[in-house]
């Protein structure tokens, strides 16, 4: 079964939408959200995130880091004409970056080097000799390990680092993350995971004005500004048995007066029937199972903000719950997503859904079909349900 993707454009998309709905349904959607509807999601934290520039390249330019190294293109550069530069075989080059040798790059453009080169120096016009080493009062570590758990493991590229003892006149600054792009992920979807502005990671990887990037392709996470806090070291404790004694509790100085209680009643002996709190069947549940199938991916606030279920290509998706359909879209990646407004002021989403069967506006019935689940390799329905702005975990609805 191919692994559910990320949902985490769809997931700010289909925020969008419904907020749009809820407080200017005679707007169109406003899919960006540079609306922001009061207190509604944004992405304006990214694009706040202050970055740190690229590090300036030698004159073959070359980037250099503990764990790996990178060349920045020239303008009218080919890839045959980088590899010259920096004595590599083209070939070679090429098909780390899964480009073609006579393939013409953008100025700036990053290739990501698959073995090391002869490093910078003042030879070549770095300002300092070897790669560039993290400064002594950053948590690289905490670092690192926040942008990755931002995105999925699968697809970031992490390198143990040598231990290679920092020189003097090296280089200081923050080895980023070195993420490779796989098929169907954007700029604008790497950016939102990573938690910075696309802009910033267009300017770290010299990517053109509309984005573009391609499969195979390796990316720089542009690292913030300002270093990390260090973590505090641990608080020191005391051996067992040291330190000030516990003093007696107030209540232990004087005990209570001695208690006399009588029970209020006798226990009622057995009459041998049956216990009808343990027969009588479970209240009717406040949803339905869109599809029948097991959930494939649980709900994770801030991550997945609902459930994906498996299911087969056509299989029927159906209402959770009697409602109207308050909007049919589709989000960046051309996924369409259903969205039908409820009683309570809940709203249930669905996504990855194909020959949808109803239009904006209809009244649907609880279990009423609405569409199938879409043909290909992604089997499965992605479910939400959201109470008012909020994504809740769908299975406490559910049977």
């Amino acid at each position: 079964m191919t692994q559910p993707r990320r949902f985490t454009s769809a997931r700010v998309i289909m925020a969008g939408s419904v907020l749009a709905l809820l407080a200017a349904c005679d707007q169109p959607l406003d899919l960006d959200l540079r609306g922001h509807f009061g207190n509604a999601f944004s992405t304006t934290d990214a694009a706040r995130g202050v970055v740190a520039e690229r590090p300036k390249p030698d004159n073959r330019g070359i980037i250099s880091y503990p764990g790996y190294q990178v060349v920045v293109a020239r303008g009218g550069d080919t890839v045959a004409d980088v590899a010259n530069r920096i004595g590599m075989d083209a070939n070679e080059l090429a098909t780390y970056n899964g480009l073609k040798t006579t393939d013409v790059l953008r100025r700036d453009e990053v290739l990501a080097l698959p073995r090391r080169v002869s490093e910078p120096s003042p030879a070549t016009g770095a300002e300092g000799t070897g790669p560039i080493q993290p400064p002594s009062d950053v948590d690289i570590a905490g670092i690192a390990g926040a942008a990755i758990d931002r995105a999925s493991a699968s697809k970031v590229e992490t390198t143990e680092l040598p231990a290679a003892k920092k020189a003097s006149d090296a280089p200081v600054g923050i080895e980023p993350v070195r993420h490779k792009v796989v098929r169907g992920e954007t700029a604008y979807t790497i950016s939102r995971s990573y938690g910075v502005s696309v802009r910033a990671l267009a300017e770290w990887n010299g990517l053109g004005a509309d984005f573009k990037i391609r499969e195979g392709q390796y990316l720089l996470i542009p690292v913030p500004d300002s270093p990390a806090p260090k973590r505090s070291a641990p608080a020191a404790s005391s051996a067992p048995g040291q330190g000030s004694v516990t003093p007696t509790p107030p209540s232990a100085s004087k005990p209570l007066p001695a208690e006399k209680t009588a029970p209020a009643a006798k226990a009622a002996a057995s009459t041998g029937a049956p216990d009808l709190g343990k027969t009588q069947t479970a209240a009717k549940s406040a949803m339905d199972m869109p599809v029948n199938g097991s959930i494939i991916r649980g709900y994770k606030k801030g991550k997945n903000d609902g459930i994906d279920i498996s299911a087969t290509p056509g299989t029927p998706v159906r209402a959770a719950a009697s409602g109207s359909v308050a909007a049919i879209t589709t989000d960046a990646d051309q996924v369409k997503i259903i969205l039908i407004k409820h009683q309570d002021n809940l709203l249930t989403v669905y996504a990855n859904v194909d020959a949808i069967s109803v239009k904006k506006g209809d009244s649907v019935k609880r279990g009423q079909s609405i569409g199938k689940i879409a043909s290909g390799k992604s089997n499965y329905v992605h479910f939400e349900v959201r109470k008012g702005f909020d994504a809740v975990d769908p299975t406490g609805y559910l049977p």
